[in-house]
């Protein structure tokens, strides 16, 4: 066993920061040694202004708000730093080339978890600056791996109820069946052999590991395994 503490960068979504937090103690019971816990600094970020700034374009206030808290979490002795958010890694990039400790990304971490599975063409569902981002789709080209996308008008409705409805934690069961709809559209006219949950409230309302007979990526299961991995040494 390791004496490795890790840090969250949250807020961004309180909902999906606990998640993080419930996942991280349930897996460690699983594959730590028993009768132990991780050690974890979360440091819960009031994030609304630098998310609209991002909404409409700026990443500068949230590389200055993720630079802070990364120095803050490095300040109290964690040794690697997460951003418990799918896309406020727009913002990542810059704040973990200057930061005191390695920040884990989450997309190379999805990247990763793709390549293992062999998954080659993957739908993506999330919000817009993610759909449409390239900071989001760059690793999975390098990967040669293929992103496809939802139609114009799912793109719409997916970036509304992300913000209108999960983020303030209010998963319905109709979106769900619209959401797998989506999905099933994406497999009948794209052929994609797998769907990437690229929100970290997508978790939070579609739980299964398939949706429409393809494999769900589930992003914060897969940035938790991999926060684990360093905790545990592996």
């Amino acid at each position: 066993m390791t004496d490795r503490m890790l840090g969250i960068v949250g807020g961004v979504g309180p909902e999906s920061t606990a998640d993080y937090y419930h996942r991280l103690i349930a897996r460690w019971r699983e594959r730590g040694p028993a009768n132990t816990y991780p050690s974890i600094l979360i440091d819960s970020l009031n994030s609304r202004a630098a998310l609209e700034a991002m909404l409409a374009g700026d990443i500068e206030p949230s590389v200055r708000m993720f630079s802070a808290s990364v120095g803050r979490l490095a300040g109290a002795g964690a040794g690697l730093a997460i951003v418990a958010s799918v896309m406020m890694h727009k913002a990542v990039h810059p704040v973990a080339a200057a930061a005191p400790i390695p920040v884990l990304s989450i997309l190379e971490a999805i990247v990763a978890a793709a390549r293992g599975r062999e998954l080659r063409r993957l739908g993506l569902l999330g919000a817009r600056p993610t759909v449409e981002g390239t900071f989001f789709a760059q690793p999975f080209e390098a990967a040669g791996i293929e992103l496809v996308r939802p139609s114009e008008a799912d793109r719409a409705w997916v970036h509304e109820i992300y913000f209108g409805e999960l983020v303030r934690g209010d998963f319905r069961d109709a979106t769900r069946d619209r959401l797998v709809e989506i999905v099933e559209s994406m497999r009948d006219t794209a052929g994609i052999d797998g769907v990437i949950l690229g929100g970290t409230e997508l978790p939070l309302i579609l739980r299964e590991p398939t949706y429409a007979g393809v494999p769900a990526l589930d992003s914060i299961g897969i940035h938790v395994e991999a926060a684990l991995d360093w905790l545990l040494g592996a």
